[in-house]
């Protein structure tokens, strides 16, 4: 974060450095999660406290998903868009410009921005699915997999 101040307090520098980190937006839940490792007392009003000023500051942004909360990111990034996992409900940066077809617009609209949201499934969740079940661990000295009672007599 380099545009500190003296209004910077702990919470919001460890905010700040856990946005940073994470490297995607992260919704008030998940910057709680992760900053409370640091401050184990930081409560979710501080986070959304902190996380209104970090925005009107402009050292957030706002990324906004139809039917969801707002997700934050580190203002000042090049042009990106999403992938938002519909499994685990994360939302990533997608490193390039998925162009329009700017050809095809009603005569006499202008585009002045756009934003693109791809949806689907994040290769943690789609590997967590490949992976088979564990085996059943024995339950006694037998070494059976399955659970039964054994009588000692």
């Amino acid at each position: 974060m380099e545009k500190y101040n003296r209004r910077d307090t702990k919470q919001r520098k460890y905010i700040c450095q856990v946005v940073e980190e994470a490297g995607r937006p992260l919704s008030p839940q998940e910057i709680l999660k992760e900053a409370q490792v640091f401050l184990p007392s930081l409560g979710i009003a501080t986070v959304y406290r902190s996380v209104k000023y970090l925005t009107e500051e402009g050292i957030f942004q706002t990324v906004d998903l139809p039917g969801e909360g707002a997700r934050y990111e580190l203002a000042g990034k090049h042009h990106h868009h999403h992938f938002h996992c519909q499994k685990c409900g994360k939302l990533y940066e997608i490193d390039c410009c998925i162009d329009a077809d700017m050809h095809n617009l009603p005569p006499g609209f202008s585009v002045s921005e756009h934003m693109v949201i791809l949806y689907g499934c994040c290769n943690k969740c789609q590997a967590a699915e490949k992976t088979p079940p564990k085996a059943a661990e024995p339950c006694c000295q037998c070494a059976c997999h399955h659970r039964h009672d054994h009588e000692d007599k």
